[in-house]
């Protein structure tokens, strides 16, 4: 008999300051595993009592001081914790787990890469793209049913932003890093979940600046964040959920939370 499984991702952009409308997002959803990205926390200070008193006493935690970091924070037993270097210089941007189940989860947060499309110039745009490349080469290699989630701050399609053409050569929306996250997604014969259950060219964000005076208003949000899954489990794939209304909670990330239903 199939059970239920919820997975949400979140980048949190500092979970120690936004940890009020974590919980309140894990009490109003109950997700079964909370990827989170931008922590921005050492392991030893995370707010591990917070989460345990919620019920998500499986935590495994790759932390940096001040800057990026990821978590998983689970109901559900987790195993094989590790930790991939795709941007080669050690930086907190992964950690994958197994659930009992089998399915692998990775978690992972992409460089944003500056504010200047051109790696010669800019060489976080680089490094953005060697990570995207090295994520691509690891596609390859994939064994067994997972599903990969994260902020890959790249919005590859036309109604994944507010206006394709005033984005076009604006980093996150550029062809070229376009081009590089199809690779990756080929390499991988990956499935786009948030596009399987809202196709193109539906409008679908995750993403809007807090330079907006009134966010919602002006709408222009960007789909940063996605789920990704092989095959098999987007076979397994019952619903699909963008949280806007988070982006209106107290002291909110620029991110909000999507999660998805698997009968596995």
């Amino acid at each position: 008999m199939a059970e239920t499984i919820k997975i949400a991702s979140w980048n949190i952009n500092s979970v120690r300051f936004r940890i009020g409308i974590v919980e309140r997002f894990l009490r109003d959803h109950a997700p079964d595993v909370l990827c989170l990205q931008e922590t921005k926390v050492i392991d030893g200070d995370f707010p591990t009592a917070n989460f345990r008193a919620l019920g998500y006493r499986h935590i495994i935690l790759h932390g940096q001081r001040m800057h990026h970091g990821v978590a998983i924070v689970s109901r559900l037993p987790l195993r094989e914790d590790d930790r991939l270097d795709w941007q080669a210089n050690r930086e907190a941007r992964h950690v994958g787990v197994r659930l009992d189940n089998g399915l692998r989860l990775e978690n992972v947060y992409v460089p944003a890469g500056g504010d200047v499309p051109d790696r010669e110039v800019n060489p976080k745009f680089g490094q953005k793209l060697d990570f995207v490349e090295r994520m691509t080469r690891w596609s390859e290699a994939l064994d067994g049913p997972t599903l990969l989630v994260g902020d890959f701050n790249i919005a590859p399609l036309e109604s994944d932003v507010w206006s394709h053409k005033q984005l076009v050569d604006v980093v996150s929306h550029t062809p070229v890093e376009i081009e590089a996250l199809d690779a990756m997604r080929s390499a991988g014969a990956w499935v786009d979940l948030g596009r399987r259950f809202v196709p193109a060219p539906e409008r679908l964000y995750t993403w809007w600046s807090y330079r907006a005076k009134d966010w919602a208003a002006s709408d222009r949000g960007r789909r940063l964040d996605h789920m990704w899954a092989t095959a098999d489990v987007a076979a397994a794939a019952t619903a699909h959920y963008v949280f806007e209304s988070c982006r209106s909670w107290e002291k909110p990330s620029d991110h909000v939370p999507i999660m998805t239903e698997f009968a596995l």
